[in-house]
């Protein structure tokens, strides 16, 4: 019984973590950038970035506790998103910020698109490991 509420628990927060992060990425950020000035819209997500990658760090971190015990294979999907999201939030993040700052488009689309392509393995990754679990 305890063994399923754990598996359970790893599962819903799972779930959580994909359902954040495809909110944050594919509704949040362009419901800005449609609402505000980009100026407004690039303070508002500069702002709202740090917040989000910690968000995605810690909950991944639990749900990979949470896993361990029903599927190594999610557990460590969650540990290397976990583990990940540091690189990307501390300097990744601030080299994007620095391309926009400086107008250097050319290398703010490049890292701009790395960002992107990580938080799509990470929502891809997550999608794995929910229905890993959910086959528990």
């Amino acid at each position: 019984m305890f063994e399923t509420l754990i598996t359970i628990s790893a599962l819903l927060t799972s779930s959580l973590l994909f359902g954040g992060m495809l909110l944050f990425s594919a509704s949040f950020a362009a419901f800005l950038f449609k609402s505000l000035s980009p100026a407004e819209a690039s303070a508002l997500i500069r702002k709202a970035f740090p917040s989000f990658y910690i968000f995605v760090a810690i909950t991944s971190l639990i749900a990979a506790l949470l896993a361990i015990a029903s599927s190594l294979y999610s557990a460590t999907i969650l540990v290397l998103i976990s583990l990940s999201i540091i690189p990307t939030r501390q300097i990744l993040m601030p080299a994007i910020n620095t391309a926009s700052d400086l107008k250097q488009k050319k290398r703010f689309l490049v890292l701009h698109g790395l960002s992107v392509v990580v938080t799509l393995i990470h929502i891809i990754a997550v999608a794995f490991v929910i229905v890993d679990l959910a086959a528990y």
